[in-house]
């Protein structure tokens, strides 16, 4: 196996997940900004983890704070 092809299949391999991890950090980014979430905000920018942070704000934390809210607003 050469070098190029080696570097070709590499390639082909990170872009995928580039653009898997790009679409995950813009959508857990944009509702930590939405929930004013600004600690939230700038761990999901800084730490790459393959959309793996991303995923958890968006299903688990965002959720949770969200439900607390509405019953807050519920309650009044």
């Amino acid at each position: 196996m050469s070098y190029e092809t080696l570097l070709a299949g590499i390639s082909l391999a990170i872009i995928p997940l580039m653009i898997w991890e790009a679409v995950w950090k813009g959508i857990a980014m944009w509702k930590a900004a939405k929930n004013n979430k600004l600690a939230w905000f700038i761990c999901i920018f800084i730490f790459n983890t393959l959309g793996i942070l991303p995923i958890l704000y968006i299903f688990v934390f965002s959720k949770m704070k969200g439900k607390k809210s509405k019953k807050r607003g519920k309650r009044k």
